[in-house]
Parts: structure tokens; C-alpha cells; sequence
């Protein structure tokens, strides 16, 4: 049996991709499981609303090269690739125009010169896609480029693939990641305690060893996290396995992600009950990013 053709339209958009490990922590025949509401597609996407686009957090705007985004003053995002491993339905950059627009190999001297030319840049942010979609030599060669840059002191990696894929922590990448003057900081993508299990927090606790600072952002997503409960279970677990809960994010307004948004004052009552509840360590920042602003808006 074929899926429903309002589904089958969904998945065409934007395709269906999800890593059987992470499949595998769903709960079979359960339609509302969380992690299953993430990845499906659902006919809500094509429902046209007022203030959701494809460019909800001004991408294209803040472009100062192939691949380069510079919206933040001493930061820098080079967007790698446009390949994941799981095709989350909220992703904000679901229509982002990778085939033109992201920094290959082929684009990387530009990038690199443009920031090195830019003496305010202190950081270097890689992003995608998933940038650990590329090979462990690639990126460790595009690394090593970045610290012959003086000025830049850190380098960022945001990766959901340690979360929906952990065996993507190879020795490769984490030799790479120890290695060098630069401070590495990992960012990775939890959404909900299930994700969490014992693999994952396995590759998190080797992430860790390499003395990588390592942080979770979060989006609050209708029918997956929007409960004080789901926060609390995903903010412990996230500690027991030493990463810390920076962002909660409130959902970006990507075009056929409306039915995921949650309204900021649920969003708010969450933080508040969380904070009456749990250490102050464990609260992520409730934050919204909106396009043209200097920094993301902190709204708890």
C-alpha cells in the first residue's frame, strides 16, 4: 500500500531520510511518537500561512561569498554541503538553494580568503546540511586551513549526526577534533530524551575526550517537546551524558513547518516551570532568531 497522496506530494518537496538507528528508537505503531513526527511528511505542509517563507531567518541576505554567512560580528557560517542524514520536517534550510549557494571544496580558497581578510572574525561556524556528511580527511583539511588563519580562535561544528547517527564518530574525526591551537566547540541537535540512548551517549562521552566543548540546541516542536515534562527529561539527560542545554529555539517560520509552532507564551511558561524545577545549568536560553538582527533574540 502506497503512502496517501497528500503525504507522497509532502515527501517529494522535501524527501522522507531517516537513519535506521534512529528509526530504531521509535516506538513501532505509534503514529505520535516523537521521533516519528519529526521526520514524517504530513499534508499540513502544504498548507500556505501568513508569515512562514523559505528564507525565515535571512540566509540569502547575509551571504558575503559562496557558501559564507556573516550575520553575527565575530562569526562567520560556512554552509559545507546540503547533504544530511535524517530530513527533519521543521529544517529551516529545507529550501535553501544548496546546489548554488553552499561552499564545496571547490569554493573553500575563496571562503578561506575572505576570512582571512576580515580580522574581526574570531570564529568560524560549520554548518550544512551537515557538515560531517562530508569525509573525515576533507574536513580535517579544510580545518587545518582554518587555523593557519591567526585571528580566528574557535571553530564550531553544528552536527545532528552524532544524535541520529552516532557511528559517525569515527577515530578519524576525533583525532582531528583534539588536535590543534583552535577551541573546538560541538553543537549538536536533540530534541527529545529518546534520542539519548545508550550508543549516542556512548559518542557523546567520545566527543567529550577530545576536550570539545559540547552544547544541544533544541526546537520546541508541537507533539514532540512542547511539555515541561519533555523538556525536563531531555535537559537531564542531555547532562547525564555531559552536554550542556544551550538553546531552546522557537521554530523557525520555514515554509511547511507551520503545524510544528508552539506560541511563544507556552514556549515561556515551559522555561518558567523548568527553572521552579531544575538547576539553573540545566535551563537552556529560549531563544528566537529573527532575520536582519544582530544576534538571536533571547526571550527566556
Amino acid at each position: 500500500m502506497g503512502l496517501p497522496r497528500e503525504v507522497a506530494a509532502a515527501a517529494r518537496d522535501f524527501p522522507m531520510l531517516v537513519p535506521r538507528s534512529y528509526a530504531g528508537r521509535m516506538r513501532h505503531g505509534d503514529a505520535a511518537d516523537p521521533l516519528l513526527r519529526q521526520v514524517l511528511p504530513v499534508d499540513a505542509e502544504h498548507l500556505p500561512l501568513p508569515g512562514f517563507t523559505t528564507d525565515p531567518v535571512g540566509d540569502r541576505q547575509a551571504e558575503s561569498g559562496r557558501g559564507l554567512l556573516h550575520k553575527y560580528h565575530g562569526r562567520v557560517l560556512l554552509v559545507l554541503t546540503g547533504a544530511c542524514a535524517v530530513n527533519c520536517r521543521y529544517c529551516f534550510r529545507r529550501h535553501y538553494p544548496y546546489n548554488t549557494a553552499s561552499a564545496g571544496p571547490k569554493e573553500w580558497k575563496a571562503a578561506l580568503e575572505a576570512i582571512a581578510a576580515d580580522d574581526s572574525v574570531e570564529e568560524v561556524i560549520l554548518s550544512g546540511g551537515d557538515p560531517l556528511m562530508l569525509a573525515d580527511a576533507l574536513l580535517a583539511e579544510l580545518a587545518e586551513a582554518i587555523e593557519q588563519i591567526s585571528h580566528v580562535r574557535r571553530l564550531r561544528i553544528h552536527t545532528r549526526l552524532p544524535i541520529v547517527m552516532p557511528e559517525r564518530v569515527t577515530d578519524q574525526w576525533t583525532q582531528w577534533l583534539a588536535a590543534g591551537r583552535l577551541t573546538k566547540v560541538v553543537v549538536v541537535h536533540a530534541n527529545h530524551a529518546n534520542e539519548l540512548d545508550r550508543q549516542v551517549g556512548s559518542s557523546l562521552a567520545r566527543l567529550r575526550a577530545t576536550g570539545a566543548t559540547l552544547l544541544n540546541q533544541a526546537v520546541l516542536l508541537r507533539g514532540v517537546n512542547d511539555s515541561t515534562a519533555a523538556q525536563r527529561e531531555l535537559c537531564e539527560r542531555l547532562v547525564e551524558q555531559g552536554v550542556t542545554p544551550y538553546y531552546l529555539h522557537q521554530l523557525d517560520r520555514v515554509a511547511g513547518a507551520g503545524h510544528f509552532e508552539v506560541p511563544v507564551p507556552e514556549g515561556l511558561e515551559i522555561i518558567r516551570q523548568l527553572r521552579a524545577t531544575l538547576p539553573g545549568y540545566m535551563v537552556p536560553r529560549y531563544v528566537q532568531e529573527i532575520a536582519g538582527e544582530p544576534n538571536k533574540r533571547v526571550l527566556a
